[in-house]
């Protein structure tokens, strides 16, 4: 069993920056790939960003390509989620997913998620 609990989201204007952390319990963080999602309201949950288990593949979502930046540690059972260049659009409940197949929609576990809004 994995709980998983997003922290990092608040109220930033356009242009500027924020980072979402993702902490894991257990033991048995290093094994699952992570990801993270959004909501906006009255919209569906989108994918946002993919980091393998080790760490060494990642894959994003085309609206956040060269402006988000996923990552982890393994010994903080933490995951990141670097956010500049922020636009309005982002503005979104961000949500962390572990799963065990990268790039397989197929997750096993989900944090409550984390409100992000940006200011225009």
């Amino acid at each position: 069993q994995v709980q998983l609990v997003e922290s990092g989201g608040g109220l930033v204007q356009a242009g500027g920056s924020l980072r979402l952390s993702c902490a894991a319990s257990g033991r048995t963080f290093s094994i699952y790939h992570m990801n993270w999602f959004r909501q906006a309201p009255g919209k569906e949950r989108e994918f946002v960003a993919a980091i393998s288990a080790s760490g060494y593949m990642t894959k994003y979502a085309d609206s956040v390509k060269g402006r988000f930046f996923i990552s982890r540690d393994n010994a903080k059972n933490t995951m990141y989620l670097q956010m500049n260049s922020l636009k309005p659009e982002d503005t979104a409940v961000y949500y962390c997913a572990a799963n065990t197949r990268f790039g397989v929609k197929e997750y096993d576990y989900w944090g409550q998620g984390t409100q992000v809004t940006v200011s225009s």
